[in-house]
């Protein structure tokens, strides 16, 4: 996802603050005090505590007087977006018919910063319910660099802009398959860039392996990366990509016209 230039005369300060409060919220930070929200966005401790009593106030953050945490009500940012976004709806489909097809869980994601959000998934259809444990509910952010759909959608990037990526995001160890160092993920990169698709074994998740696909649109742009999960303990990274590889592809051939 990339975001719209604007002059400096129409940006609300106030507002870019207070969403970087709320952003700075994740797995990793379930709960913050305004020490923590300052650390976490670069505020000042008054100005951090401001913010999160504000969002408090609008319902969007829940607090014990000391600690912050999420409410439901940000659950209406990412349903309206689900609900009228195009691309979820023209992908669900899809999704549902390959994983009908093949008894596994399929998902499609978009890159937004240095993680992948998916936007679109199957409803399992009997794939084992405890692939990507990490979670892969709709909405769910996870690290790009270790992902299939990660490097997928960084080998769509120019290569000044995957440059300026890697110099922005940590390469952060999940397991002790990740990489973690830029040169060999540059090389792991530009190898997915010429082979149009990457197999990801067991770097974000133990017991989880990951073939995934670029999804472009007519005008030859990558929007999204369709992906399917699979336990090694069912199928091996060879078979995975023997059985799964054409389905992916005539899936975004087919849909390439729909977007």
């Amino acid at each position: 996802m990339t975001s719209l230039p604007i002059a400096k005369s129409d940006l609300i300060e106030g507002m870019a603050r207070g969403m970087a409060v709320l952003e700075s919220f994740d797995t990793e930070r379930q709960r913050l005090n305004a020490t923590l929200a300052a650390q976490r966005t670069g505020l000042t401790r008054a100005a951090a505590r401001r913010h999160l009593l504000t969002l408090a106030h609008l319902g969007y953050l829940e607090t014990d007087g000391s600690y912050f945490w999420l409410a439901p009500k940000v659950l209406r940012l990412s349903g309206s977006y689900l609900a009228s976004a195009r691309l979820p709806r023209v992908l669900q489909p899809t999704l549902n018919r390959l994983a009908a097809q093949t008894q596994q869980s399929f998902s499609a994601v978009v890159l937004d910063g240095g993680e992948v959000v998916i936007v679109a998934r199957s409803g399992g259809y009997g794939a084992p319910a405890r692939l990507l444990a990490y979670g892969v509910h709709l909405g769910a952010r996870l690290p790009a660099h270790p992902t299939s759909t990660g490097r997928v959608l960084l080998a769509a990037l120019l290569p000044a802009e995957l440059t300026a990526w890697l110099k922005a995001h940590s390469l952060h160890r999940l397991t002790p398959h990740t990489i973690t160092q830029v040169g060999p993920l540059r090389q792991v990169i530009s190898q997915v860039r010429r082979d149009d698709f990457c197999l990801a074994a067991q770097e974000h998740e133990l017991d989880v392996l990951a073939l995934a696909v670029p999804l472009r649109n007519l005008q030859g742009r990558t929007v999204a990366a369709l992906n399917v999960v699979a336990s090694p303990r069912q199928i091996d990274a060879g078979s995975l990509q023997r059985d799964m590889l054409p389905l992916l592809q005539e899936a975004v051939r087919e849909l390439r016209g729909l977007l």
